[in-house]
């Protein structure tokens, strides 16, 4: 399972996750939002998050 999070105060509405991923991120006003989470593509989430210039997506694994 995988969890994520954006920071609001930290995304600058990009649109580079959306671009990237647009299965599970999106843009709506000028800030990023996650559309759903797929366990099937976390290595995908996790590029994303690390793609993000402002690092305002944090991502973890939880147990279960």
């Amino acid at each position: 399972m995988i969890k994520i999070e954006i920071a609001e105060e930290k995304c600058i509405g990009c649109g580079l996750c959306s671009d990237l991923c647009s299965k599970h991120f999106e843009i709506r006003g000028d800030k990023a939002v996650v559309k759903k989470i797929d366990v099937e593509k976390k290595e995908e989430i996790e590029e994303v998050a690390k793609s993000c210039p402002v690092e305002a997506i944090r991502y973890s694994r939880m147990l279960g």
